[in-house]
Formats: structure tokens, C-alpha cells, sequence
């Protein structure tokens, strides 16, 4: 069931953004060549606790970690280890939930360390600009079909494609509610955007094919192909005067 939120609730959801942008920025600041994806995923559980909110993903579906943090091939859900260790010219994908009062937001950065390459480059701009045109459709009287279409057609431009096995959701008392935000799709089809839906919009940009696997450790998601891929990901909320970013913030500094 598709839930609608009353100004109050979004208030409490904003909250849990910022908890999740401050998250993000201590991650950011830990993101560097030579240091464990499990030092980033301390900074984040550190600043999570420490600002009174309960890191979200830990504890998940069994999830290890206070974050993901997935390296070039890797989508989604990269489980940070002091045995991976970040390389200059590395894609690093940092994604935080944060739940706070019985609420929740979520968002995600992909940075490069040190120099891309073009291909990295390119993604990272491409990955940036399918959020952009996603939120912008996020209007009441919308269809959800215009948000998918819109990341999928903005990635088609620039010569990429987006992953279609895993989606961005619904998102307030739960992690994960209805409905599904598929990166692609037609427009004009599904379900009618209503002021008072929060989102959690994620376009998953790789530069070959979009087809993934998963991992020996359950969690961890490739591409089949090993070429790169850039997830972005923010906490929307639907509003009369149109979309309203609450995870806002991260962009000043990844």
C-alpha cells in the first residue's frame, strides 16, 4: 500500500535526511586513496549514533554494516571491509539510511578518488543528471512512469544504460514501501503522483550492459560485464508547489 504523509511526518523525515546528509559528509571525508571501506562505514555509524538516529541498514535483511560502499563494478550494496582498500582512480559509492523517530530517509554519493578516467567522468556527470530530471517529474498528477522514463531516456543520451534489476521506493516508516521506482519504463503509465508520496529516487548508471549478479557474500552487486557503474540516490518528497528534496546537501560536497 502506497502511504501519504502529513506535513508533520515529512517534518520528522526531514530530520532523518539531515541525519543522513551529515552521515554522507563524514563518509566523504573518509573517502580516500589508501583507506578500508571500513573506515568510511565507521565515520558513518560514528555520526549517526552520535546525532541520536539508528543507522538503518544495519541489521537489515541481516545487512553487516552501517552503509554500502561499493567500488567501480560494483552497484549496490557493497559490504565495506578493512580488507578492501580504496585506489586512487577508484569510483567509490557511499549509500546511508538513517532512521529516526519511527522515520526514515536514505540518499547516496558516487565520488572518484583522485583522476578518472573519461568513462568514470562521464558516468558521474550522466548518474547527476538522471536525478535531476527524475525529481524534476516529481509533481503531483504525474504518472510514475514519467520519473523511470526520465532517468532511462537522460542515460540514453549520453550513451549509457541503467541498471533494471534493482529499484528506488517508496520510502517513510519504512526502509522500503511501496511503490517501486524502476529506472526505465515508459512514460504516462502507473501510478498517479499525489501530494504527501515520498520517494527515495536511485538511478543506477553503468557503462556497458545493465544486467547484474550478486556476490558470494549475498549482498554485494556487480555488473556482469565488469565495466564501471554510479549510483545516486535522494529522499523526495511530493508537495503542491511541486518536489521537495529532502536529503539536499550532499551534492556541495561530493
Amino acid at each position: 500500500m502506497i502511504t501519504v504523509k502529513s506535513a508533520a511526518e515529512i517534518d520528522v523525515m526531514a530530520r532523518a535526511a539531515a541525519g543522513v546528509v551529515a552521515a554522507l559528509k563524514d563518509a566523504r571525508a573518509a573517502v580516500k586513496a589508501g583507506a578500508t571501506t571500513a573506515v568510511v562505514d565507521d565515520a558513518v555509524r560514528r555520526r549517526i549514533e552520535r546525532d541520536g538516529g539508528r543507522p538503518a541498514f544495519l541489521g537489515y535483511m541481516g545487512y553487516p554494516a552501517s552503509s554500502c560502499v561499493s567500488l567501480n563494478d560494483e552497484v549496490v550494496h557493497g559490504i565495506p571491509s578493512p580488507r578492501r582498500v580504496i585506489r586512487d582512480g577508484d569510483l567509490v559509492s557511499v549509500d546511508v539510511g538513517v532512521e529516526l523517530e519511527g522515520y526514515y530517509a536514505d540518499a547516496a554519493f558516487t565520488v572518484a578518488v583522485g583522476t578518472a578516467d573519461e568513462v568514470g567522468r562521464r558516468l558521474l556527470v550522466c548518474a547527476r543528471r538522471c536525478l535531476a530530471a527524475a525529481i524534476e517529474r516529481c509533481r503531483p498528477g504525474r504518472r510514475l512512469g514519467d520519473v523511470s522514463y526520465a532517468i532511462e531516456r537522460v542515460a540514453g543520451e549520453d550513451g549509457f544504460q541503467v541498471v533494471r534489476e534493482y529499484v528506488g521506493h517508496g520510502i517513510g516508516t519504512r526502509m522500503h514501501e511501496e511503490p517501486q521506482v524502476p529506472n526505465y519504463g515508459p512514460p504516462d503509465r502507473g501510478v498517479q503522483l499525489r501530494e504527501g508520496m515520498a520517494l527515495a529516487l536511485e538511478p543506477m548508471v553503468v557503462a556497458g550492459d545493465w544486467r547484474t549478479r550478486v556476490g558470494r557474500d549475498g549482498w554485494t552487486v556487480t555488473t556482469r560485464d565488469g565495466l564501471p557503474a554510479v549510483h545516486v540516490e535522494h529522499t523526495v518528497a511530493i508537495t503542491a508547489n511541486g518536489p521537495v528534496v529532502l536529503t539536499k546537501g550532499w551534492e556541495e560536497f561530493a
